[in-house]
C-alpha cells in the first residue's frame, strides 16, 4: 500500500490560483471525493497534500481545508506540505502559527520566482529555520535549475529536502545526460531525498515504460532505496496520464524490487520523512 506524498486539490471558489488560466486542461475543480474514489482503488493507503502555488494571502485558507479533510471519519488524508514565502520578513511568525498537528512540510516553488531568490542569504536562513521546525522541505525546480538547488542544500545542511518529480526531467526533448548528471551530484547529499511523481508529465504523449525507465532507474541507484518516495502528482500527470495510469507503470518500473525496497519506496520513507 502507498502513501501518496504529492496530492493538489484545487477550489476555486474558496482560493486563488494565479498560474491556472494558463494551464486550461487543469483549470476547474479538483476535489478529494474525487481522488478518493481511484485512490482507493488502486492502493494508497495514505495523501499527502501537496500546495497548488495558490496566491499567498490563501495559503493558509488551503491548510484549513486539509486539516478539515483529515478530521472526516476514514479520511485518507494525512496532513499538508504548507506553501511559504521564505523570502517574506514575517516569514518567522507565519511558522510559529502552522499547526504542526496538520502542516508535516513546506514548499515554494521555484521555477515560476528569479533564480537568485533561492540564492539569497534571507531566503536560506529562513529555510534553515525550516529545518530547525523539524519540517523538510520540498524541492520544486526545472532541470536547468538544479545546480541550484545543489547550492541551497549545501547552504542548509541541517534541513531535510526532498527533490520534486525527480527535477522535472526534459524528458520529451531528451535532456537526459545534463539531468543524470546533475542528479548524481545532488544525490551526494545525504539530506536530500527525492520524489517519483508524475513524470509521465514530462514526456510526450505517447510515452511507454520504457520512456520513463532510465530516468526512475537512475533515481533509484542514485539517492538508494532509503530516499526515494513516490508522488501521483495528481491532477498534473493527467496531461500525460491518469491517476491509475501513472500507479501502474510505477508498479512494472519497481518490479524487481525486494519486498523490503518496496515498502520503504512507498509508504516507510514517508512515514519518516514527514512524521506521519
Amino acid at each position: 500500500m502507498f502513501i501518496d506524498t504529492h496530492l493538489h486539490l484545487v477550489s476555486r471558489q474558496l482560493i486563488t490560483y494565479p498560474w491556472l488560466t494558463d494551464v486550461p486542461a487543469l483549470n476547474r475543480d479538483w476535489t478529494y471525493d474525487e481522488y478518493e474514489s481511484t485512490a482507493k482503488r488502486i492502493g494508497i493507503a495514505g495523501v499527502l497534500h501537496m500546495e497548488v502555488d495558490c496566491a499567498p494571502e490563501f495559503i493558509e485558507t488551503e491548510n484549513a481545508l486539509i486539516a478539515d479533510l483529515m478530521a472526516r471519519p476514514g479520511s485518507l488524508m494525512r496532513g499538508a506540505i504548507s506553501s511559504a514565502r521564505p523570502e517574506a520578513e514575517d516569514f518567522t511568525s507565519f511558522l510559529d502559527r502552522l499547526d504542526p498537528k496538520v502542516v508535516k512540510g513546506i514548499r515554494r516553488v521555484l521555477h515560476v520566482v528569479p533564480d537568485e531568490l533561492s540564492q539569497d542569504t534571507g531566503f536560506r536562513a529562513n529555510v534553515g529555520l525550516i529545518g530547525k521546525k523539524g519540517l523538510p522541505f520540498d524541492i520544486c525546480v526545472s532541470q536547468r535549475q538544479l545546480e541550484l538547488a545543489i547550492d541551497l542544500a549545501d547552504a542548509c545542511p541541517n534541513t531535510v529536502f526532498v527533490l520534486d518529480h525527480c527535477g522535472v526531467p526534459d524528458i520529451a526533448g531528451d535532456g537526459y545526460k545534463d539531468w543524470e548528471k546533475s542528479i548524481t551530484r545532488l544525490a551526494e547529499r545525504p539530506h536530500v531525498n527525492a520524489k517519483i511523481s508524475g513524470i509521465s508529465a514530462y514526456a510526450a504523449p505517447d510515452w511507454t515504460l520504457e520512456t520513463l525507465r532510465p530516468y526512475v532507474e537512475h533515481i533509484i541507484e542514485s539517492f538508494g532505496w532509503d530516499r526515494v518516495v513516490w508522488g501521483s502528482d495528481s491532477p498534473v500527470c493527467t496531461l500525460n496520464s491518469s491517476l491509475d495510469q501513472w500507479m501502474a507503470a510505477t508498479q512494472a518500473l519497481i518490479a524487481g524490487a525486494s519486498e523490503t525496497e518496496r515498502a520503504a519506496f512507498a509508504s516507510g520513507n514517508a512515514k519518516r520523512i514527514w512524521n506521519i
